[in-house]
């Protein structure tokens, strides 16, 4: 059975009907583009993922990498698709020319990165994560750095990985123990161990380049008093050649539930005279450029979710149209034809459910890339500050609704195949457990939710907040010149209303009343914020899709816009009206799960 990956026609509505992408040539970053070459790219990555990773997908899931004690082995097909991707230059897609990159918007790339998410799996992030650790330092690194490092990252030479979390910390970064010792040449020593290090190790690349979050002797406690280090797996001469073993020891490889094609380690640093790290930026403020890499990262996983979501969502979509059962209720003659699944209302339900779920999910996060491209390449400084400003505050939704809500696609996928979805000759189950993880790495859904209200919601006197409803405010006074939509409208303007009492609540109880107690069911204060927010972008993508359908001359373009609006209303009648749920229990204070008593469970 062959599914489209993706939906073509949806891409090309998200791309120049939705962000109008064609305009960012006007940038002087992206003048040498246009919407031709921008679909090459996409098309050259769904090529790359039709040709090396589609016919590895499974082997990938099933041969997970393994570890003899000395070194990794990994199925020998990833190199070459691996290597596809680098050829091509993907694998640096927003990188600028000066660095081996094709300087494409985030918007562009983040898209021709999902077709090869979808075949490869989690493999692609040995070169996303390297990506971000190019990002990374050439925004806070120095030349020397950027030199030495960078450019053979750039190049694919080298990967890169991100080293934050320890066997005794897990997501409390305030207690990391690893330490850095200045030496007389002026870098460091780094002693300590890493766990659940995405890429640590592996055969894909000459060098890896580790950033690693380290404790200097004397350092302040807790986050204060937290460097940045670049630790490589092998140290490097002054021509570029490789030099000696920096002592980044594999000490453990983790086997995975699913996103099995991407090494999990333990690394172990230094465990003889300590490994040498090279200081990005001053001492005691590693966490702050971290967060470059992370926020970065966050936004991909949010990516991962929709993607993934979108890859179970297409394919049980090809399947109900595709699998004769059964009859409809008010049909009573057993000789009759069967009907295809898609015909029977609950598996439109599922269907409909996914498709609210993923084109909205994708909608966030390609907002998520262009905001971020705006930020830096936008005409003007305000511009520049209000994309800012608004990717600062939507990140912990970015990442985390579409990771919350893409596995929830996927277990419906899994449910319109039935018995089928639950093996795997069909992907959808895979799809769901490489999905599973999004919830949970760089920040997981607890920690996300804490961000936002505690910290995103009244940071800078609530200038985020108050921007983020300004926009979504704008669209509901333009949905409400459509007859048709008002209804939606107006819906979404008392969820808002609904929305700011919450807060209100919530942030004049964070002054008076127990933290613990206010932030007790924080995760669900971000799921309604998130649900309000793809709402809004329903409610965008509705608007388009009225205007165009009113002139829509051929029957699948209408077909397509009548989709759009129809999930649109699904969302707004199944999915909005439970904030009004949630609401009570945050604006109550409901205290059920603050009370509860270890020795009760």
């Amino acid at each position: 059975m062959t599914a489209p990956m993706l939906n073509e026609r949806d891409l090309d509505f998200m791309l120049y009907e939705f962000f109008d992408t064609e305009s960012l040539n006007k940038r002087e970053r992206y003048q040498d583009h246009d919407r031709h070459t921008f679909n090459e790219v996409i098309n050259t990555a769904k090529v790359i993922a039709e040709k090396h990773f589609l016919p590895i997908r499974q082997k990938l899931d099933i041969h997970q990498p393994t570890f003899d004690g000395k070194e990794i082995s990994l199925i020998p097909e990833l190199k070459p698709a691996i290597d596809a991707v680098i050829e091509s230059g993907l694998a640096s897609a927003t990188a600028d020319y000066e660095f081996s990159g094709m300087q494409l918007p985030p918007i562009v790339a983040s898209v021709a990165g999902a077709y090869l998410s979808i075949a490869g799996g989690n493999s692609m992030g040995y070169t996303a994560l390297t990506n971000a650790n190019a990002n990374l330092l050439q925004a806070h690194g120095s030349n020397e750095l950027i030199e030495k490092w960078v450019r053979p990252m750039r190049d694919g030479r080298f990967a890169g990985t991100m080293a934050m979390t320890e066997p005794g910390a897990g997501s409390g970064l305030a207690d990391l123990s690893t330490s850095a010792v200045k030496t007389d040449d002026g870098n460091y020593r780094i002693s300590g161990s890493k766990i659940f290090i995405s890429g640590g190790d592996h055969t894909l690349n000459e060098n890896i380049v580790h950033l690693v979050l380290a404790r200097v002797k004397g350092a302040p406690k807790g986050i204060k008093g937290i460097s940045l280090f670049v630790v490589p797996k092998y140290l490097v001469n002054d021509d570029g050649s490789l030099g000696k073993d920096n002592e980044v020891a594999l000490s453990g490889l983790f086997h995975k539930m699913g996103g099995r094609a991407q090494t999990s380690t333990a690394l172990s640093f230094g465990e003889q005279e300590g490994s040498v790290g090279y200081l990005v930026g001053e001492e005691n403020h590693g966490l702050k450029y971290m967060f470059h890499m992370m926020n970065e990262a966050r936004v991909m996983v949010g990516t991962s979710g929709a993607v993934f979501g979108l890859a179970g969502y297409n394919y049980s979509l090809d399947y109900a149209r595709n699998r004769p059962q059964g009859r409809l209720p008010s049909c009573k003659d057993p000789l009759s034809p069967m009907v295809n699944i898609i015909e029977h209302a609950d598996v439109k339900r599922m269907l409909l459910a996914q498709k609210s779920y993923t084109e909205g999910a994708l909608a966030l996060v390609l907002y998520g890339s262009q905001l971020s491209d705006d930020e830096h390449t936008a005409p003007t400084k305000e511009e520049r500050e209000q994309a800012h400003l608004l990717l600062d505050f939507l990140t912990p939704i970015i990442k985390t609704w579409p990771s919350e809500y893409g596995p929830k696609a996927n277990d419906l996928a899994i449910q319109v195949l039935g018995g089928h979805g639950y093996i795997n000759e069909h992907p959808v189950e895979m799809f769901y457990r490489d999905n599973r993880l999004n919830p949970i790495h760089e920040g997981t859904t607890c920690i996300q939710s804490l961000d936002l209200l505690a910290r995103k919601v009244p940071m800078n006197n609530l200038k985020g907040y108050i921007a983020t409803l300004t926009e979504v405010n704008k669209t509901i006074a333009l949905a409400s010149k459509y007859d048709e939509l008002t209804p939606y409208a107006e819906q979404l303007k008392s969820a808002v209303s609904t929305l700011k009492h919450t807060t209100n609540t919530l942030l004049t109880a964070m002054g008076e009343k127990n933290i613990d107690l206010v932030l007790a069911n924080s995760v669900k204060y971000l799921e309604f914020f998130g649900h309000v927010t793809i709402a809004w972008i329903w409610l965008k993508q509705a608007m388009i899709a009225k205007t165009a359908l009113s002139k829509a001359q051929h029957e699948n373009e209408q077909h397509f816009y009548q989709g759009k609006l129809q999930a649109m209303k699904y969302f707004f009648k199944f999915e909005l009206p439970k904030v009004e749920h949630w609401s009570k229990i945050l604006s109550e204070l409901d205290s059920t799960t603050h009370d509860m008593q270890d020795a009760w469970f």
